[in-house]
């Protein structure tokens, strides 16, 4: 298999984590989305990464596809198959996604000239973020998981939005949600967190 990506997406990183958690071969291949001799969009029609290229040249996107499909190569899978608990995961999962897109949103829009950044924008996805922290840490127990009693994929794309939420969007959510970032310090010291981590990123 081979991983398309930048060293810096987080939806990249949320693959790369589960390929060291699971140790499964896959090539990591580093590809800039936005090149004009990008692979990317040849092998993904929207040009986004990650792009997962199996061992047959069948190709698959986007990363909570990538991600359970690597899950289900070796048990056993993170992910339940069905009943509450997985519910409970894929809750976890697009709250995590949604909180990347709304901190890549407002990385955008902050990077415009500043005559036409829109402030209603970046303070749109400044509350999504914040409602999104808040509904986290309200629900976070006293427990070193999520969901469970074990590491699943709430945990990895939870602690990666909050790891990319320092990294693009620095600000003392910590000093609101304690707690909260206690559980993340101990998430992100696993070895697939430290390994993967992009370059640049401030360990906080």
């Amino acid at each position: 298999m081979r991983l398309y990506g930048s060293l810096t997406s987080p939806y990249v990183r949320k693959a790369r984590i589960l390929i060291r958690e699971k140790n499964l071969p896959c090539e990591f291949v580093v590809a800039d989305a936005w090149a004009a001799d990008s692979p990317i969009p040849a092998l993904n029609p929207l040009g986004k990464v990650p792009v997962l290229v199996l061992d047959n040249n069948e190709v698959l996107f986007d990363s909570p596809v990538i991600v359970e499909y690597l899950d289900s190569l070796q048990a056993p899978a993170l992910l339940a198959a069905a009943g509450g608990e997985r519910w409970d995961v894929l809750r976890w999962e697009a709250l995590a996604d949604g909180v990347l897109d709304a901190v890549v949103t407002r990385l955008l829009e902050s990077r415009r000239p500043a005559a036409q950044q829109s402030a209603d924008n970046l303070r749109r996805q400044e509350e999504k973020i914040a409602r999104s922290l808040e509904y986290i840490a309200r629900r976070l127990g006293n427990g070193p998981w999520l969901v469970a009693d074990r590491f699943t994929p709430a945990d990895l794309v939870v602690a990666v939005a909050l790891e990319y939420t320092d990294f693009r969007y620095p600000h003392d959510w910590r000093g609101r949600h304690p707690r909260l970032g206690q559980w993340l310090a101990g998430v992100s010291a696993r070895p697939s967190f430290i390994e993967t981590r992009p370059p640049g990123m401030e360990k906080k």
